[in-house]
């Protein structure tokens, strides 16, 4: 029979065996969590090295392995701190190559060392071409230390940080709007010696392969004190580029990367969009000038009422005020949740767009019948048919393209595959030849006949003007004047899209003319139908063109 004296021996062994299995599975479990940055913290020997580098890999931004970044990004700068202070020699592994080296403070030249992703730093002569990664530290930042010191070490190291999370910073980690250039990043250290602030900047020659037209380089360095773990920062490095190499001038010595930078990052995406907002704006407000204007002319204006001229003017005004609406309606409320109010949101923005393009194309017509053929373009019931054509035509392609079910939720991207911008258009990925076909093909044609429309016409205006001129010399700023306000009805602003791929600046540049068409229209409708006495008494080219183009 068992007493109460030996069940209660019996269940404390119990409670015992129970508490030891617990810290047995907790030891069994350490080595799961060593991308918390605690267990190999300050222990360098290979193992641990070994054993921490894994999180390169492993702490991926939807990856399921715990990570502190903080911890770990601070192991690897403490790195080489022990370097310098616990041994001179070579690192060589797969994820790190690195050398400490004994320098005078009293040398007589600049010291070069190579930076070959698989090779150990080496130094290397100045003159010497190969190898293209190089850093250059001068002489000045070792004679600043001669009051301290007369040797000094200095640690240079090759750290492959991999694809995850570490050393990508807040801005990389949350919008990953950049990326390190071949995931290598380039450690200089005296140890315990800070330097900051030179008179005279070290060089790191990065060299690399042409970057795409949308994408440039930016050199940065580890900036410990931005955010709460650290982050890339540009302050105190220049960037000088070239086609297949980057030199980066810093004023400090730290850990130091290139960044393959998309030109569209959200900031670029969040201006881009301020700007076309306000000239969009802009341009919504003279266009109903212009319509306003034209309601006015017809009430007073018997012979106005007949004139098909000024009727295509207002139904494209018309239809880039309701493009002009629907951006706004589009980017303003952001992200929709309902599918069907996304389809349609798309859709209409989509009809406009096409309309847009539609009149723009038709003003093209319309000027080649009055200008070019001029004899035999009598249509009966003109603008009827042009209207069917304008508002027609687009909507049999939107009724196309939503009966593939085409529109919802789209987003601009950058390289990193993260949203900078989201919106109602074409679905990703699943509607991609509806949009190349029904918007860039559509927007080709168009803008392909426009052009050689007002070519004809830019011709015309200038052999017109300089027959009738005589000899008389100078520019025909009238002329040049004529060509820019029809430039407006058909589209040219539109056409500096084909710019775009060129860089930035020529981004930002279509963003602002393209948004004020509006009011480049209405100045062009103000001008054309209230002239000056001496425009309309001139006998000129130009003026001629003008009297036409009213008809």
């Amino acid at each position: 029979m068992v007493t109460p004296g030996a069940l209660r021996v019996l269940f404390l062994l119990l409670l015992l065996l129970w508490a030891s299995g617990m810290e047995n599975s907790e030891i069994l479990e350490q080595p799961r969590n060593v991308c918390l940055g605690l267990i190999n913290e300050g222990n360098y020997e290979s193992f641990y090295l070994e054993n921490t580098a894994g999180c390169f890999t492993k702490c991926r931004q939807s990856g399921n392995e715990p990570c502190d970044l903080k911890n770990l990004q601070r192991y690897w700068l403490k790195y080489e701190f022990h370097l310098v202070e616990n041994q001179m020699g070579i690192v060589n592994t797969s994820f790190l190559k690195a050398v400490v080296q004994s320098v005078s403070t009293n040398i007589s030249e600049d010291l070069f060392f190579s930076l070959t992703p698989s090779q150990v730093p080496r130094p290397v002569t100045e003159k010497e071409h190969e190898p293209p990664d190089r850093v250059r530290l001068p002489r000045s930042l070792f004679e600043s230390l001669q009051d301290s010191s007369s040797v000094v070490r200095l640690a240079i190291t090759l750290l492959d940080i991999g694809p995850g999370n570490l050393f990508k910073g807040p801005e990389l980690s949350l919008e990953d709007s950049s990326s390190v250039l071949n995931n290598r990043v380039v450690g200089l250290s005296l140890g315990n010696i800070s330097v900051s602030r030179l008179a005279e900047p070290l060089e790191i020659t990065f060299s690399h392969q042409r970057p795409p037209s949308n994408m440039t380089f930016s050199c940065v360095f580890w900036d410990v004190t931005k955010g709460s773990t650290g982050d890339w920062s540009s302050t105190g490095c220049s960037t000088e580029l070239s086609a297949k190499r980057t030199v980066c001038r810093c004023d400090h010595l730290t850990f130091f990367a290139l960044l393959l930078r998309p030109i569209l990052d959200r900031a670029t995406v969040q201006a881009l969009v301020r700007i076309s907002q306000a000239g969009c704006g802009a341009s919504m407000i003279f266009l109903a000038f212009t319509v306003v204007l034209y309601a006015a002319l017809r009430f007073y204006r018997q012979r106005f009422k007949s004139e098909d001229a000024p009727k295509v003017h207002v139904a494209l005004s018309i239809s880039l005020f309701l493009l002009n609406l629907a951006f706004f309606i589009n980017v303003g409320h952001g992200r929709e949740r309902s599918d069907a109010t996304c389809w349609a949101r798309g859709a209409i923005f989509h009809y406009f767009l096409l309309c847009t393009f539609t009149w723009m194309g038709l003003e093209a017509f319309h000027l080649y019948l009055l200008v070019i053929k001029v004899f035999n373009t009598y249509f009966g019931h003109y603008f009827l048919k042009l209207s069917l054509v304008g508002w027609g035509l687009p909507a049999l392609i939107v009724i196309g393209t939503g009966s593939a079910n085409s529109y919802g939720h789209y987003a601009i991207r950058d390289k990193k595959n993260m949203a900078t911008l989201e919106l109602c258009w074409f679905r990703e990925k699943t509607a991609v030849s509806a949009l190349y076909v029904t918007v860039h093909g559509y927007f080709l044609i168009t803008c392909l006949f426009s052009a050689v429309v007002l070519g004809l016409v830019a011709w015309k205006i200038f052999t017109l003007s300089t027959a009738t001129a005589g000899k008389e010399q100078g520019p025909n700023w009238k002329g040049v004047l004529t060509v820019l306000g029809l430039s407006s009805l058909v589209g040219v602003t539109w056409w500096l899209a084909i710019l775009t791929p060129l860089g930035r600046s020529t981004i930002y540049v279509f963003a602002l003319f393209n948004s004020l068409q509006g009011v480049f229209i209405f100045c062009w409708f103000a001008v054309l139908y209230f002239p000056s006495r001496t425009a309309v008494s001139s006998s000129s080219g130009t003026a001629r063109i003008d009297q036409t183009f009213r008809l």
